[in-house]
């Protein structure tokens, strides 16, 4: 059995008195007061989540674009030095190895942040594309990969007081960064990165150090009395909420970005991507089933797995992830349907436990998002 792995600030949130859980191989914090008042603190106020358990993969070297254009959905050569992307990394049948951010320093130097539940098949799967022939015929990719997952630990900060909290308490001045853009600075001597990134529909920013520096800068964030602990429960509902996929539920090795909602961030322009003909065709055709909202008019709560049934009560899907949305306060469903059940108003039913209980499909943001532009 494989030995459960701890950040860098485990026994910070155990002092705190956090509900710890097993989570992609870490031992993480679930929860410190409540998943709703933690919840609140980032949509109303400031919340600091410890993600160290995520991934980190430098691509560097001459052929860095290519290679990264190559096995990621969206265009790194458009992107200007110092934006970063989402996308996602298919396989040959388009579904989906992992969703990860791309950070570009330069031509040559990138940095891919990646989910922790995939470390070791992303590393496989990066290290099988650069050790194969280019899909050009041009010989190998000039690239050096650096899997920096085990030195890097990683913190976000969330909510509308985000930017005051990274200034006033941390001293990183941070209200240059434009969203989804990063540079390289220091909190107190030492070398950090920060972007105006995050998973909570919130304005947000997430920095990336060393375990020491990080452990400096969740004491100093807690010592300020300026934000609230938060732990991955309220991570979830808090992107759940904005419509943000979560990989495992909305996206899987066998879900596509086509059939997710997700084409937006994939580059059909470009000449090569690891998946592009299958998910090309899926888009140009139409695909056979999609990722939907669904809203209950009961309070009953759906959850992952649950059965999404046609008004004759034939199983057309299931639901992926599902809340009593607390920012809405409503009984919401992220759900993979049949593709001609998909049409925004269609009436649904989705069976909880033996029961069925109508709903209709919606948008699947149901609440919006507060980013800063």
């Amino acid at each position: 059995m494989e030995e459960i792995q701890k950040t860098c600030l485990h026994d910070r949130h155990v002092a705190l008195g956090a509900i710890m859980s097993p989570f992609a191989g870490f031992d993480m914090p679930i929860q410190y007061s409540s998943i709703e008042d933690e919840h609140k603190a980032v949509r109303e106020r400031c919340g600091v989540f410890d993600v160290s358990h995520m991934g980190e993969i430098i691509v560097t070297g001459e052929d860095a674009t290519d290679f990264v254009n190559y096995i990621f959905t969206n265009d790194v050569e458009e992107a200007a030095d110092g934006q970063c992307l989402y996308g996602m990394m298919l396989n040959e049948e388009g579904g989906t190895v992992d969703d990860l951010l791309v950070y570009r320093f330069n031509a040559n130097r990138y940095l891919l942040v990646v989910n922790a539940s995939n470390i070791d098949k992303d590393e496989r799967w990066i290290e099988e594309r650069m050790n194969s022939l280019r899909p050009d015929g041009e010989g190998f990719f000039k690239v050096d990969v650096e899997f920096i997952s085990e030195v890097t630990s990683e913190l976000a900060v969330q909510g509308p007081e985000a930017e005051k909290v990274m200034e006033e308490v941390l001293g990183i001045a941070c209200s240059d960064l434009a969203f989804y853009t990063f540079k390289e600075t220091v909190f107190r001597g030492a070398p950090v990165l920060v972007s105006r990134t995050g998973y909570t529909g919130e304005d947000g920013f997430e920095i990336y150090a060393t375990d020491e520096v990080i452990v400096e800068i969740w004491d100093a964030l807690m010592a300020s009395g300026r934000c609230a602990p938060c732990g991955l429960g309220c991570r979830d509902t808090l992107r759940f909420e904005v419509g943000l996929p979560l990989y495992g539920d909305e996206l899987t090795d066998e879900i596509t970005p086509v059939e997710a909602g997700l084409s937006m961030f994939v580059k059909f322009g470009k000449p090569f991507f690891a998946g592009r003909d299958v998910v090309a065709a899926q888009k140009a055709e139409g695909p056979h089933r999609k990722i939907v909202g669904l809203e209950l008019t009961d309070k009953a709560i759906p959850r992952h797995g649950y059965e999404v049934l046609d008004q004759e009560g034939s199983v057309i899907g299931h639901v992926t992830t599902g809340y009593r949305a607390i920012s809405v306060d409503k009984s919401v469903a992220m759900a993979l349907v049949d593709a001609r059940y998909s049409a925004l108003g269609t009436p649904l039913q989705v069976r909880i436990r033996r029961k069925t209980f109508p709903c209709t499909v919606v948008k699947k943001k149901f609440y919006r998002k507060s980013y800063k532009q």
